[in-house]
């Protein structure tokens, strides 16, 4: 067959090959005028309610609550606190209980706490002291060699790399105050 005797034969196979593809993915979704909604919202009117027997049970998770809608549910935050205070899990714990806390970011924000009443302050390795609302290079820690220090638009981050004990002294009001760290 001469090359010129091909090029309509290619043309119509292509066309046929286009239409052909054109054809299986409409058939796949449906068709024309069907649009499936999304999984995690399906359209109200052709929600059916829920019997009893339908509904799942749920089940125990010690990290996080069952979702109650059809959306999926987020990882829970990273722990965090607020105002100074530190973190507290809400399962309760049946072994002894201890003031050291876990590898938290404890935040002690400086124009909400009163820094005569913090003494002293008890982590896990891993964890962060964040001190906010104050300047550049006026945090110190006695043991920088404990410690990884970061500064950032008036907020300083001390992580606490290696166990031990660390003093963090913190500039305010014409008088420095001093927070001992235990680091376990």
């Amino acid at each position: 067959m001469s090359p010129a005797a091909r090029l309509p034969w290619i043309r119509r196979l292509l066309a046929g090959g286009v239409a052909l593809v054109a054809a299986v993915a409409v058939a796949a979704c449906g068709g024309t005028d069907a649009v499936a909604p999304l999984p995690v919202q399906p359209p109200a009117e052709s929600r059916p309610s829920p019997t009893p027997s339908a509904i799942p049970a749920p089940t125990a998770s010690p990290s996080r609550p069952p979702p109650t809608s059809g959306r999926p549910v987020a990882a829970p935050p990273a722990p965090t606190t607020a105002r100074g205070t530190p973190h507290r899990p809400t399962a309760t714990s049946t072994g002894p209980t201890t003031s050291c806390q876990g590898a938290v970011r404890y935040d002690l924000p400086l124009a909400e706490t009163e820094l005569e009443l913090l003494r002293s302050l008890c982590f896990a390795t891993g964890a962060v002291l964040r001190i906010q609302g104050i300047g550049p290079g006026l945090v110190t820690v006695d043991r920088p060699e404990l410690v990884s220090q970061h500064y950032e638009a008036g907020v300083v981050d001390i992580r606490f790399v290696r166990p031990g004990t660390v003093d963090v002294t913190i500039p305010q009001q014409d008088r420095e105050h001093i927070v001992t760290v235990v680091v376990r």
